[in-house]
């Protein structure tokens, strides 16, 4: 079974809400024995993001928290920490997403949990990076995309700065934290030592716009604002059919040719405007001017059927429940049961030997697992959580 690739590695996880969580979730749904240490005060605050899914808690904590062992511990108490020192002694990899400056204070900070554990593979998470003046600062996903331009690239020419409706820097920084986790295991196959791998929510955004920022630093382009389309293709992007929208993509010049053949063009192939694709950039308006009401004259159903027949890429902009119900995504299988719960939640978007990595389990109980691991149980009563519906 996929689903036990990594079985044998311990993940010890220290985080809140999304990035680190994400990165938790990851290793879990791969096979890895992860262990989330909570505050006994409630716990991770994502149990309360959104009103109570199952179990009091929200269907976020789920999402990102399926597959998991909970001890809650107060990391403030001689008790607490020596419980977490316990658990990292154990750990193959460590991962938070903690405020700046709240490891060093718990002396739980990478030179100094690795000095004492030298195996342990330490993954530190945060906002805006190691270095740098705001360094200390936390953050939050709109505000990173806000911050570092990612924002500014969004919607069209005539829009308000816009965020991702994804929160793509929150679970990329976890999926580069858990990149390096692997590789530094993999390291450490070789040289018996761990190490320390740290990634920020401001780096990955900075990586996601790179294209555009490597534009603007090599060329001197500003990012150009396309809703859907591409600023070194066209056409590439949505257009009005006489019922809904349609994405084309002509990324050559050769489907361009099997486009303006389906339209009963072909004359735009031997205009000098239209016939490459550097042409078709600089008079871009002009062809849009005859292609948009060719188009808008026929159904979106009957241009996907032709188009897909004469192999020029297209899609429907799909709604949510429109994606889903499609039989591609169906045939796929990326809503997996959660064993042991009543509901269904997205895989992971790779498989293993034709296999994708079956979900372990549900989110945990704020210290379900507290006594598995010698610590003392928790008075859950205490916990500000909702009652389940």
């Amino acid at each position: 079974m996929t689903a036990g690739v990594l079985a044998g590695v311990r993940v010890l996880e220290l985080g809140q809400v999304l990035a680190g969580p994400f990165a938790g979730a990851i290793l879990a749904d791969l096979g890895a024995d992860v262990v989330k240490v909570e505050r006994i005060d409630g716990g991770d605050d994502a149990r309360r993001m959104g009103l109570a899914f199952r179990h009091g808690d929200a269907l976020n904590f789920q999402v990102f928290n399926r597959g998991k062992q909970s001890v809650a511990l107060d990391l403030k108490s001689a008790e607490g920490r020596a419980a977490f020192e316990r658990l990292a002694g154990q750990a193959d990899i460590f991962i938070h997403n903690l405020r700046p400056g709240v490891p060093e204070a718990l002396g739980i900070d990478g030179p100094a949990l690795t000095a004492r554990h030298p195996r342990l593979i330490y993954c530190g998470i945060s906002a805006f990076g190691a270095a740098g003046p705001m360094a200390m600062r936390p953050g939050y996903e709109p505000l990173i995309q806000a911050f570092s331009g990612l924002s500014s690239t969004n919607g069209g020419p005539q829009d308000p700065p816009l965020r991702a409706g994804a929160s793509v820097c929150d679970q990329g920084t976890g999926m580069w934290a858990v990149i390096g986790a692997l590789a530094l295991l993999q390291r450490r196959h070789r040289t018996g030592r761990g190490g320390i791998v740290g990634s920020s929510l401001l780096e990955t955004a900075l990586t996601w716009n790179g294209q555009k920022a490597d534009a603007y630093v090599n060329e001197g382009k500003l990012p150009e604002r396309h809703r859907s389309g591409h600023p070194g293709f066209v056409p590439y992007e949505a257009f009005d059919t006489a019922d809904a929208p349609l994405l084309i993509c002509c990324g050559n010049d050769r489907l361009f040719a099997k486009l303006a053949s389906e339209l009963g063009r072909t004359d735009w192939l031997q205009d000098v405007r239209f016939a490459t694709n550097r042409a078709r950039l600089a008079h871009k308006a002009a062809l849009f001017e005859q292609l948009m009401p060719l188009l808008a004259a026929r159904p979106r159903a009957e241009w996907i059927a032709r188009f897909e027949a004469a192999g020029v890429p297209c899609a429907p902009i799909h709604t949510v429940p429109e994606a889903l119900a499609h039989p591609q995504v169906q045939a796929l299988g990326m809503l997996a049961p959660v064993p042991g719960e009543d509901f269904r939640l997205t895989a992971l978007p790779i498989t293993i030997d034709g296999e994708r990595p079956a979900l372990q389990g549900g989110a945990p109980r704020l210290g379900q697992h507290n006594a598995a691991h010698g610590v003392a149980a928790i008075d859950t009563r205490a916990s500000p959580q909702e009652t389940s519906p």
